[in-house]
């Protein structure tokens, strides 16, 4: 026998024993039986039968409130419809609350053996690293000779060769620069020596226009 066909065998059961207004129905203070689930899929069936059998008791109880008010004795009717689908819903109540919590309790049980596993590994890994030799120290190699790049050692030969011929320039150019200082000082000299003749010549100018009567 089925989870769900034994539910709804139950609920069924529950229904025609109110139909025939009785009072077997469970008290509330009564809680309800459920068997255990055994198994993720069966705790999915389980919830799902939930379901359609709480919709079911929801239109049942309409069902019967639009029955109950053909009835002389209306409350009483009402009483045993209210009666019957507090007693269905507690029944399918128990039935949820027990697949919820396998279902918690898969999940946690789960979780647990993944993190005992993932120890496991860690520790297992930890020891095989422990037990290797250890590893030498690389000595490190001797860097290759740094070989010139071609445009690098041209980029050298032709400062070299620049260096060069500016210093076989120098001796020529420092006789030049002494000429042209020996000749701006040659210039400056008689620059000062025409200046000089000016002066005098202006001062015996103003002696002999003095000595005029």
């Amino acid at each position: 026998m089925t989870t769900q066909f034994a539910l709804r065998l139950a609920v069924l059961a529950a229904g025609a024993a109110l139909a025939a207004c009785t009072t077997v129905l469970l008290p509330p203070n009564v809680p309800p039986v459920v068997a255990s689930t055994s198994s993720l899929d069966e705790a999915a069936r389980k919830l799902a039968a939930v379901r359609a059998e709480r919709a079911a008791a929801g239109a049942q109880y309409a069902e019967s409130e639009r029955f109950c008010s053909t009835k002389f004795f209306v409350n009483t009717c009402l009483d045993a419809a209210k009666e019957k689908r507090r007693s269905t819903l507690a029944a399918l109540r128990a039935i949820e609350v027990e697949a919820e919590l396998f279902q918690r309790k898969t999940a946690a049980d789960q979780r647990d053996a993944d993190v005992a596993k993932a120890v496991r590994q860690f520790e297992a890994e930890e020891a095989r690293q422990a037990a290797l030799p250890p590893t030498p120290p690389r000595v490190a190699a001797e860097p290759p000779p740094v070989t010139p790049k071609p445009a690098l050692a041209a980029r050298r030969a032709s400062r070299a060769a620049k260096e060069a011929q500016r210093a076989a320039q120098a001796p020529a150019e420092a006789v030049e620069r002494a000429a042209n200082a020996a000749a701006y000082e040659k210039r400056k000299a008689e620059a000062l020596e025409r200046q000089k003749k000016v002066e005098e010549k202006k001062a015996a100018r103003a002696a002999k226009k003095a000595a005029t009567p």
